[in-house]
This record gives C-alpha cells, sequence and structure tokens, in this order.
C-alpha cells in the first residue's frame, strides 16, 4: 500500500506556521546593515549524552521526560574537555493517531562559561517554552518523521548582571529510520537513521543572523526491547553567529542517545505501539 500523504491541514498549519517566520524575520532586520564579509570559525568538537522518556499517562496523554548532558573541548582535550550545558526538557504531550503527536512544556538549560579567560560568571541559567509537532509516516519497511519545534527562549551571557534577551526558535526536521536486520522494526533490530534539521531565529537581538544553526546527522541505533533503544551517531553543524551574522560557527558533535518509553498502565488500557520518540 502506498502511504497517506500529510493532511491539507497539516500542510497549511505548516505554510502558516513558516510565513510567521519569515515575516517576524524581515520585520527585525528591516532597516539593518548587513556584514561587510562572511567567514567561517575553525569547528569545534563535543559528546552530547541524551535521555528521551516518554511515559504514558493515560490513553492519550503522555509525560515527555528528556534529560542532556553535553560536553565540550578544551584547548588540550577535543570532544569531552568539559561540560558546557546541562537539559531539562520535558513536557506533557497529546496522541491523536499513529501517525501525529504534540507536546507543550519547558525547560530549564543551565549554561557553563568555557572560556577560559572570562573573569564573568561560570553558571548561568537559560529558560525556555516550547511546543512541538510531530508526524510519522510508513515508506515501506522504513519510517519518516517530520518534526515542527518552536521555542521561545529568554537567555543571559555570563557578564555580570546582564540583562536576558528574548529570541524564538523555528526548528523543522526530517528524520529516517530505516532497518538494517529485519524487515521492520522491531526488538533486536539495528537501524540507521539520517536526519537533517534547520533551526532559524528571530527576535529584537536578532540582526541578520536567521539561521542559527544547520544540522546534518547519521546515527545507528539497537531496539533492544519494545520499551528500551540506544543510538549513537556523528553530527556536523553550522550556523551565523548571533552578534555578527557574517561569522559562521561550525562543529561536530559525537550523540549518544537511550530512548526509554514506560507504559504503568493496566493491560487492557494500553494502546498499540505508536510511532513517536527523540
Amino acid at each position: 500500500m502506498r502511504p497517506k500523504h500529510p493532511s491539507k491541514t497539516a500542510r497549511l498549519f505548516f505554510l502558516i506556521v513558516l510565513g510567521t517566520f519569515f515575516i517576524s524575520v524581515a520585520q527585525e532586520t528591516e532597516k539593518q546593515e548587513l556584514p561587510l564579509e562572511s567567514k567561517y570559525k575553525d569547528p569545534s568538537t563535543r559528546v552530547w549524552f541524551n535521555t528521551y522518556g516518554n511515559i504514558r499517562i493515560s490513553k492519550r496523554l503522555f509525560w515527555d521526560a528528556q534529560t542532556h548532558f553535553r560536553f565540550q573541548e578544551t584547548g588540550s582535550t577535543p570532544y569531552m574537555g568539559q561540560i558546557a550545558q546541562i537539559y531539562n526538557r520535558h513536557a506533557i504531550g497529546y496522541i491523536y493517531s499513529k501517525k501525529f503527536n504534540a507536546s507543550l512544556g519547558g525547560v530549564v538549560r543551565i549554561n557553563f562559561n568555557t572560556d577560559p579567560e572570562s573573569p564573568d560568571r561560570n553558571v548561568v541559567p537559560e529558560w525556555r517554552i516550547w511546543h512541538q509537532y510531530q508526524f510519522a509516516l510508513p515508506l515501506g519497511s522504513c519510517m519518516i518523521y517530520h518534526r515542527l519545534r518552536i521555542e521561545h527562549r529568554w537567555t543571559q551571557s555570563f557578564v555580570e548582571n546582564s540583562d536576558y534577551i528574548f529570541r524564538n526558535r523555528w526548528r523543522y526536521m526530517f528524520r529516517m529510520k530505516v532497518p538494517l536486520n529485519n524487515h521492520k522494526l522491531k526488538p533486536k533490530t539495528f537501524y540507521v537513521s539520517p536526519e537533517a534539521e534547520l533551526i532559524m531565529q528571530s527576535g529584537k537581538a536578532v540582526v541578520a543572523s536567521p539561521m542559527e544553526d544547520l544540522r546534518l546527522t547519521t546515527t545507528l541505533g539497537y531496539i533492544a526491547t519494545p520499551r528500551l533503544s540506544f543510538a549513537a551517531g556523528m553530527m556536523y553543524s553550522q550556523g551565523q553567529q548571533l552578534e555578527n551574522g557574517g561569522i559562521y560557527k561550525q562543529s561536530w558533535t559525537m550523540r549518544f542517545h537511550m530512548y526509554f518509553s514506560p507504559d504503568f498502565r493496566k493491560v487492557k488500557n494500553k494502546l498499540p505501539e505508536i510511532h513517536f520518540d527523540d
């Protein structure tokens, strides 16, 4: 059978959100000068350890509980040089069907100052509200995911008594899961997962740097049980620096993931397996 295409309502929703973003960016960058020239910074190296929990609450609701530990290179140690950020991202999600779910929640990110010569503060919190809309579509033995995530973030520099600035992040991710040793994604299956995510930003602090990040990732995963999976991969990313849109930062990141989805309801209340993770 041929997979069903996203509904007209879903496509219209996506176009409305995309149009709203570009209008916002245009308003913020109007009458502001662009950088004279562009240049790329040398790539940095990082390693991320991420856990993703989808905990069923009821027939349609689940708790999305994510914790990330992110390390960044130092002058003498690549990849895992020192801690850079700790994420706590949580939300309440709603399962509309096996092919669509949505989430709404908050984020507390702890940022650590990785500049060894900086005399300013060592730790600064960052606050976010986020909402997410994910479509999961089967294609033969594979699964295709389209994820739209919108974040409203308040950030502060490491300078003492600096003010918080507000920005919006507009994130679109395309992702595939391709089984390698089975005809479908089931326990005891290895899979490869190519992924591309574009992260745009808007706000008064965004002058000529709307493209915050472009992430290209390939991951190898293993489905241990219906409730537990593991994955690891490499990500290349680049994006404009906030203070100067003509400067592009780059990085290579090793990523390690654990996905768990406990369901403590009675057996008679459980729905069949649904396609949502990450």
